[in-house]
């Protein structure tokens, strides 16, 4: 148990410091597409990180890059791919909202919300039917589930006993609106997923360890029983919906309500109840990422834009 804490707080500081990495360079204007960090909704993440395979499909959504490094995407690629040049994961032409690396099998990332979640369900479909054993992770947020195809897709995981888990990072916002404005209060969506017939659960989205033995136990229930899962993670994003910055001032949340999450943070939460040893251990890691990310970005920089005679290439409309 204890590689496993360790684990989870690696993956999530990682994922933490490249993202505050691009928030602090964003403004240089070399990253001329939009971006939804996740900042504060790590440990989902990270629990993920211990839970999924190599060969178990994932999609997500257009806040993807944790997702993406958590399934063993490259940084370099991807932060390249920010950079719009040919060295990205998508080759430079689709973004922060569109990253893609087959060789871990994370599917790709959607900035239509909802719109990744038949395809994840699909994936699950074609390894039923290949017999792969693999399961498929669609991530999604608490919005994702105000849009009919996630009803759809959720009823066919289920008639066709799927091997699929639904994880949804419920962050209580789409883009300014709180979910009280948006549902019914008396709802809980975890609780509305196993009214339409699918095994659900809700857990705290920014503690480590509940995180992780939830996405476990979905996971073997998936294996043993060989049908889907949803699993509702309430969590919390620091950042503006869509950009770098702090957002508090536009008044759409309290500073009350941000505050109780700030003290809710996964990763200074955990840090807390970790030993002297585990944290001189840390301090090494922290070293490694901090040089990671450093030349993630210098290969961003130093790469090539895409030719314009490739504009077209494996573009499909």
């Amino acid at each position: 148990m204890q590689k496993v804490i360790l684990d989870l707080y690696k993956t999530a500081y990682r994922i933490r410091a490249v993202e505050k990495e691009i928030s602090r360079r964003y403004s240089e204007e070399k990253m001329r597409c939009p971006v939804h960090l996740s900042i504060g909704q790590e440990a989902v993440s990270a629990a993920f990180s211990l839970v999924a395979k190599k060969k178990d499909f994932t999609v997500s959504t257009h806040r993807g890059h944790a997702h993406y490094l958590a399934k063993g995407g490259s940084l370099k690629k991807m932060i390249a791919e920010i950079y719009g040049k040919e060295t990205g994961c998508s080759k430079g032409k689709g973004g922060s909202m569109h990253l893609i690396d087959t060789s871990c099998n994370f599917m790709g990332t959607s900035a239509i919300v909802a719109n990744s979640i038949p395809t994840g369900v699909g994936l699950g479909f074609s390894s039923k039917f290949e017999k792969k054993n693999k399961i498929s992770y669609i991530f999604l947020g608490d919005a994702a589930t105000e849009e009919g195809v996630f009803y759809e897709s959720i009823n066919f995981s289920i008639i066709k006993n799927l091997p699929v888990i639904f994880i949804c990072e419920n962050n209580l916002y789409s883009v300014y609106s709180n979910l009280s404005v948006r549902q019914p209060k008396s709802r809980k969506i975890y609780k509305m997923c196993n009214s339409l017939g699918i095994n659900s659960t809700v857990c705290d989205g920014n503690d480590f360890l509940k995180s992780y033995r939830a996405l476990k136990k979905a996971s073997d229930f998936v294996i043993k029983k060989k049908r889907p899962f949803f699993i509702e993670f309430k969590t919390y994003r620091y950042l503006e919906h869509c950009g770098p910055n702090y957002d508090n001032h536009l008044t759409y949340r309290s500073q009350k309500e941000y505050d109780f999450w700030k003290k809710k943070d996964p990763i200074e939460s955990f840090k807390k109840k970790l030993s002297k040893k585990q944290l001189l251990m840390i301090q090494k890691f922290e070293k490694k990422v901090t040089e990671e990310i450093y030349q993630a970005f210098l290969f961003a920089e130093k790469s090539k834009f895409p030719k314009k005679s490739l504009a077209f290439k494996n573009v499909y409309a």
